[in-house]
């Protein structure tokens, strides 16, 4: 049985590749303020390419349904901690103001087998 930061791990490593197949550029992997972080940081483009949209994205991952579905996790107070690394960032970076966009991957392992869900906008915005 993997431990739960394999699962993590392994949740996470999915969660990049399926952004990357849905045309984002991943800018940082658990980008950490402090004592909190964030897992991904990406930067989806517009369809034109004439700008786009920094997305930060919680990824959750379980391998069974016993504390119910991963995206339950980001309660309030995971979001104002992600908020709180996001604003971090965006000031480290001086990207601000940014479009910026606060996104959930979450990623069941049932048997093996991965069932992923990208929520896109699960909690808010940043302009």
């Amino acid at each position: 049985m993997a431990s739960p930061a394999e699962i993590g791990r392994r949740g996470e490593d999915l969660a990049v590749e399926h952004l990357e197949a849905k045309g984002y550029r991943v800018l940082e992997r658990n980008y950490r303020f402090g004592r909190e972080e964030v897992d991904i940081v990406a930067f989806q483009p517009t369809p034109k390419d004439d700008g786009g949209m920094i997305v930060f994205v919680e990824v959750k991952a379980r391998s069974g349904a016993g504390f119910g579905p991963p995206e339950a996790a980001v309660d309030k107070p995971k979001q104002q901690a992600i908020l709180r690394v996001a604003e971090a960032y965006l000031h480290e970076r001086r990207l601000i103001p940014s479009p910026t966009r606060f996104d959930v991957v979450a990623v069941q392992f049932d048997g093996g087998e991965a069932e992923l869900t990208h929520f896109e906008n699960a909690f808010g915005y940043f302009v």
